[in-house]
């Protein structure tokens, strides 16, 4: 048997065992939410009415909306907290650090399973945990004792054998893999690393590569729990929660990809997409105007400790904005103590909050086309804030080089001397800032929580006209951005539906609104990235009834479906066919077979679930609760 498959059969609801079945029923063990998503979140959760949630434990972050340029993020902050003491959720306050490095650091298991309504809550796959990230709903019903139902997933062994060249990190092997299998190669799939190199990876080594293992569509990633999980636990004073797992010597997979380290390069995911991956030799010499170390991907010690490391002793290039946001106040506190902040600071980088920061475009948008060298896991046209801008993703070793020399530097012939800071046997830990609930029932709603929207049923058949048609690879930040201005309204849906689109066609929302019911027309992996479930809710505010695209990220077709819009997958043919403005009428009637019919002509065979059927003929699911 592998890895994945223990973790699933113990935690099987229903499914496994029935091999015509397509779709598994997963017990959920722990769940964490953050405060761009967990908002929504909790407004669901209060909806379900329960007392107090049903998980072994439960984790409310708050790490994306930390700008409080006006009301509206403290009075989240305040909800959030309230919530979680009601309900009996842990809350981590602002400061605190990001949630995948402190659920990392201070939660995580080998062999639990964890949803989060964030899409790299697969970071603890490093830790031998089985995470995925899901919408907000989804998690809210886990909270309320609810089995997670994903599509069987196919088991992927990435093998790993020889030993990383001197500059070559972690980074470097999940970009590979990104090269390789694309950002659309891992819809349904896990997967899960085996073999002799990983042994010289850490388990911050681990959770960068399942961190990234989201850009490839995958449902989630895992290493073995082995004695580099069981070293990581004694740091944390957390030994007592080490269980050895690992696949079993003749285990079998789905497929197999190995990669050997000793021929990996530095590599660098180029604009604008994480899968867009070159040699850094081929882009040495290219100025860099910005460079920013840090998020959830590459904000451990140890990475801190590769970058003080070339930085000790150095100066930035005077023509490079540089910073860094370790990923928790434990990294921080360490940084501190060991002498790496002062190493840092004196190089001339801004220290920045231990937040997910610009990565979710709250602050340090890079000048009008500035290239701009980040650590950071996605690179997607805007999301920087700057659309002019030219993302690239490196590793921590990449980025501190090139910020130094002003323009990209492959690592491979640089000497890093790690043996300057302490790598201690213990951490310091301090979980003053996590707070423990009491069980108050004292909900605290700022004016900008808004109530959940209302959503009609569906009808057997609807006729409107396509809004918006869109190419391959739309992700949730052209459905929804991000960003400074718009974060905050995510507790505000007919607020934030006027940034629905609006990077992609200025008036999507008049249009919507004139039309009253419509349909959007999409190409291949239509809704990559976040587990944003605002970019389904928004849409299904303003009228949209039907999405129709040649394939559907995981996380939001689910989204789609919970919200009753209904996720269609037509052919090449169909989609050239099809034309903004045009007319569609498409007929539900058999929607019970899983059958559809456009235009009295097209048929489409659906592969929805009872619960999906149910869910999109009730208008939303949590209609069906």
């Amino acid at each position: 048997m592998n890895l994945v498959n223990k973790i699933i059969i113990k935690h099987l609801e229903t499914g496994l065992e029935k091999k015509d079945s397509s779709y598994l029923s997963i017990r959920v063990d722990y769940t964490l939410t953050q405060d761009a998503t967990g908002t929504m979140a909790y407004l669901e959760l209060m909806s379900i009415g329960i007392d107090k949630v049903k998980t072994k434990l439960s984790v409310s972050y708050v790490d994306h909306n930390t700008l409080q340029n006006g009301f509206e993020n403290a009075d989240d902050h305040l909800f959030l907290q309230s919530v979680a003491d009601k309900y009996g959720i842990l809350f981590s306050k602002a400061g605190n650090g990001i949630c995948h490095q402190v659920q990392l650091e201070r939660f995580t298991k080998p062999g639990i399973t964890l949803l989060g309504s964030d899409s790299h809550t697969p970071t603890s796959g490093g830790l031998g945990a089985l995470a995925i990230g899901a919408g907000g709903l989804d998690v809210a019903l886990a909270m309320a004792g609810k089995p997670f139902i994903i599509v069987k997933p196919k088991v992927v062994n990435v093998k790993l054998t020889g030993t990383l060249r001197n500059g070559v990190t972690a980074k470097d092997i999940i970009l590979e893999v990104l090269r390789r299998c694309t950002i659309k190669g891992g819809l349904n799939k896990i997967f899960e690393y085996s073999g002799d190199g990983i042994k010289q990876l850490s388990v911050c080594d681990r959770a960068t590569i399942c961190n990234m293992g989201a850009e490839l569509g995958a449902t989630t990633s895992i290493f073995p729990s082995d004695e580099r999980t069981l070293e990581f636990l004694k740091k944390q004073g957390r030994e007592e929660d080490w269980i050895e797992l690992k696949a079993d010597k003749d285990a079998t997979y789905d497929e197999t990809i190995e990669i050997d380290l000793s021929k990996l390069d530095c590599l660098v995911a180029c604009p604008y997409q994480p899968d867009n991956v070159k040699k850094v030799k081929e882009l040495e010499g290219t100025k860099v105007d910005q460079v920013l170390i840090g998020s959830c991907t590459n904000s451990s010690y140890e990475d801190m400790v590769k970058v003080a490391s070339i930085l000790k002793g150095k100066k930035i290039n005077p023509n490079v904005s540089f910073g860094i946001n370790p990923g928790s106040k434990q990294v921080l506190a360490m940084m501190a103590k060991n002498g790496l902040l002062f190493d840092i600071l004196q190089s001339g980088a801004r220290i920045l909050e231990c937040t997910c920061g610009a990565c979710i475009g709250m602050g340090q948008s890079p000048s009008t086309g500035a290239v701009s060298l980040r650590t950071y896991n996605r690179n997607f046209y805007g999301r920087s804030g700057t659309n002019s801008a030219s993302v690239y993703l490196v590793s921590p070793v990449t980025a501190a080089l090139s910020a130094i020399k002003g323009e990209f530097v492959d690592g491979t012939d640089t000497t890093i001397d790690l043996a300057q800071y302490d790598i201690p046997d213990k951490y310091i830990i301090d979980d003053s800032m996590i707070i423990k609930p009491t069980f108050r029932d004292n909900i605290i709603m700022g004016p900008n929580i808004m109530p959940l929207s209302k959503f009609d049923p569906l009808p057997n058949s609807i006729t409107a006209k396509v809004v918006l048609k869109v190419g391959d690879d739309i992700t949730t930040d052209h459905i929804m951005p991000a960003g400074a201005k718009v974060l905050p309204y995510r507790s505000n849906i007919e607020k934030l539906s006027d940034y629905c689109y609006a990077n992609v066609k200025a008036t999507f929302k008049e249009d919507c609104r004139r039309l009253g019911i419509s349909f959007i027309v999409g190409g291949l992996n239509y809704g990559q990235g976040s587990s944003r479930e605002h970019a389904a809710i928004a849409p299904r505010y303003l009228g949209v009834r039907a999405v129709l695209a040649k394939s559907f990220a995981r996380i939001h077709r689910n989204n789609l479906i919970n919200f009753g819009i209904v996720p269609l997958i037509i052919s090449d043919d169909f989609y050239d066919s099809i034309n903004e403005k045009d007319e569609l009428t498409i007929d539900f009637n058999q929607l019970a077979d899983n059958i559809i019919t456009i235009n009295n002509e097209y048929i489409i065979k659906t592969t929805f679930s009872k619960e999906e059927i149910e869910t999109l003929q009730k208008g939303a699911l949590l209609n069906c609760l």
